[in-house]
């Protein structure tokens, strides 16, 4: 399966974690379909595919297989936490986590339509259909309120200071978003150490307002969001120390599960069970 991320287009960083580009093969036969686990990343994405299919994706509590019963190609957005409501519209994400929505339902039959067909209906480079999901992301994001798109930015920027953009943002920004934006930050920012009841403290709302807002904008309750941070955090610390030494056999969970904020190895090893169907070694060995 070919896989390729591309960076940001100028103006969307902090908005657009990456743009994609897939081609996965055909199966086998029709009884043995290939698949792909995905597992969640906290970011949600809009897909193109060739077969004329165009759906977003919304917030994964957990992983899942996606098969490929045939030859599929694929271009898509993969939009940072709490942005992709400026691309899509007044949707509350929390209802579609671990869903999947047709596009002509969040952007209209007609828009949706007129980019499917300009992506697939002639043969284009990769470079060509990114080009057009640039320039249709572009124009989504101009019918975003001004106050909401700044907010967004800036809190992506700032990261744990964003209280300056709070208070320079306020008045613009719909107070619910931009609450759910502070809280990405800060709980980016601690790896997913932070507690909800000292984040509701810090933000000066309660936790079930926070709770609320969060699931609302980002699709997620906060106590999930920061439990993937934190083990997103230790995957990528065990793949790390599995390249850099590739020959060494097992690896010190207990040690990583105290480094990445866990209390214990068990802790640790049930977000890998639940977060990736396998248990860390398994895991690690299937890659």
């Amino acid at each position: 399966m070919r896989y390729q991320e591309f960076p940001p287009p100028p103006g969307l960083a902090g908005l657009v974690d990456c743009l994609w580009l897939s081609e996965a093969p055909a199966a086998p036969s029709p009884a043995a379909p290939l698949s792909k686990r995905v597992l969640p990343d906290n970011c949600t994405d809009i897909l193109w595919q060739d077969s004329g299919e165009a759906f977003f994706v919304g917030m994964m509590s957990t992983w899942f297989d996606v098969p490929a019963a045939r030859p599929v190609r694929t271009v898509a957005v993969r939009f940072r936490p709490g942005a992709a409501s400026l691309f899509l519209g007044p949707v509350p994400l929390a209802g579609l986590t671990d869903e999947r929505a047709d596009l002509d339902l969040l952007w209209g039959r007609a828009t949706a339509d007129r980019l499917g067909d300009a992506l697939w209906s002639v043969a284009r480079s990769d470079a060509e259909r990114l080009a057009l999901l640039t320039e249709a992301l572009y124009a989504r994001l101009a019918l975003a309120a001004p106050g909401a798109r700044a907010a967004t930015a800036l809190a992506s920027r700032v990261g744990r200071d964003v209280a300056t953009a709070a208070a320079r943002l306020a008045a613009a920004a719909p107070a619910g978003q931009l609450l759910a934006l502070r809280a990405v930050a800060e709980l980016e920012a601690s790896g997913g150490a932070l507690r909800v009841a000292t984040l509701a403290d810090t933000l000066g709302v309660s936790r079930q307002y926070l709770a609320t807002q969060f699931r609302n904008h980002v699709g997620l309750s906060p106590k999930l969001f920061a439990r993937i941070c934190r083990f997103r955090s230790a995957r990528a610390a065990a793949l790390a120390a599995a390249t850099a030494a590739p020959a060494s056999h097992g690896h010190d969970w207990a040690t990583l599960a105290l480094d990445s904020g866990y209390f214990d190895q068990s802790h640790l090893i049930r977000d890998f069970q639940d977060f990736t169907g396998a248990s860390p070694d398994a895991h690690l060995g299937s890659r």
